[in-house]
């Protein structure tokens, strides 16, 4: 009878020949074809499937209903990855983004439906890696990538909210830094002073250059009549996401961030050492010959070649050994440059 008819919305629920309950409602238009849709909804009742469809009804009257789906959280972050962070980012900060995701989330939530994502699932995963040693600093960048990805799937219809917003991360306690002092940089010099990447190294302690910007940088980025070096690139090993049979490969870049394009004034007496650097690297150029791959590059290989910035770490390492000094990342020399600057009378402000 019509007025028994119900309206587009209104839901209905049967039991299927199998003994299941199932509850339909019209979700909506499709924007391709025009037509209606219809979501469903299963259960092992008739109270629970009436719940499910009452509790969609109420979403949709709100503007608030998100269509059922079956995209897993792998499927989802693989997505974000490519088709949202891919476009936003630098190559090494996407490699970061990846391992993480590749590392830890996918093994702890990969398989999770996107929808049934809950703030104590990802809490319990925050807990379960901080108990097995992994540091706050990387916990925090996995919650980063997480919300991120979560957010989008927000923006894009996906999901209503984002699981994240409700967890707590870690406490973060602060190293205190321990970078060497001014004799101490004097022995390692002095301990090196034959090493080939000596002139680097004097370079670093003389300006707290990044590693990459060390590496990258070209005689043309140098003023040895001036005596300033422009930072205008790093170099980077990054993963290859071409057709190769490597897994990655080094690629210049532009430097880290805006302010890192700048102008660095060197000291006259590392100028000194880089003339000689660069009357040595002259004589290798003509022993190689045609051989030799000039990049234009201040620090490189002997046959021109770009020096792979795991080598440079690893000789580091073995020249810190070598002067009876304990060790300490690379990246902590740019804290000794400022300590050292500071010792010798630097102001604060130009350090």
């Amino acid at each position: 009878m019509a007025g028994k008819r119900r309206g587009n919305g209104e839901g209905s629920i049967v039991r299927k020949p199998t003994g299941q309950w199932m509850a339909a409602m019209t979700s909506g238009r499709d924007p391709a074809t025009g037509k209606l849709k219809r979501t469903y909804f299963y259960g092992k009742t008739r109270a629970e499937v009436s719940a499910k469809l009452a509790h969609a009804q109420s979403d949709k009257a709100r503007g608030t209903f998100v269509e059922p789906h079956k995209v897993i959280v792998a499927q989802w972050l693989e997505t974000w990855l490519e088709d949202y962070a891919r476009p936003k980012v630098r190559q090494t900060t996407l490699d970061s983004y990846e391992g993480l995701i590749r590392r830890h989330l996918i093994p702890a939530l990969g398989r999770t439906p996107l929808q049934s994502l809950r703030p104590d699932m990802v809490q319990h995963v925050y807990n379960t890696k901080h108990s097995d040693g992994l540091s706050p600093g990387t916990i925090g960048m996995m919650h980063m990538v997480l919300s991120a990805a979560m957010k989008q799937a927000v923006r894009v219809g996906l999901v209503m909210r984002n699981p994240c917003e409700a967890t707590t991360l870690p406490r973060v306690t602060t190293r205190t830094m321990h970078p060497l002092t001014l004799e101490e940089v004097r022995r390692l010099l002095s301990a090196t002073k034959q090493d080939r990447l000596f002139p680097a190294m004097f370079l670093e302690f003389g300006t707290g250059l990044r590693r990459g910007e060390i590496l990258a940088a070209r005689w043309s980025d140098v003023d040895l009549d001036t005596g300033v070096l422009h930072v205008r690139q790093a170099l980077s090993r990054v993963m290859n996401r071409g057709n190769g049979t490597r897994k990655t490969h080094l690629q210049f870049h532009e430097p880290k961030t805006d302010s890192s394009r700048r102008t660095i004034p060197i000291p006259s007496d590392i100028i000194e050492e880089l003339r000689h650097h660069k009357s040595r690297q002259a004589q290798e150029r003509l022993l190689f010959g045609q051989a030799y791959q000039d990049h234009g590059l201040v620090f490189c290989e002997p046959d021109g070649r770009p020096i792979d910035p795991r080598t440079f770490t690893r000789r580091f390492d073995a020249l810190l050994k070598q002067a009876g000094l304990p060790h300490f990342n690379f990246h902590s020399a740019r804290h000794a440059y400022a300590t050292i600057a500071l010792e010798l009378g630097e102001s604060a402000k130009v350090v």
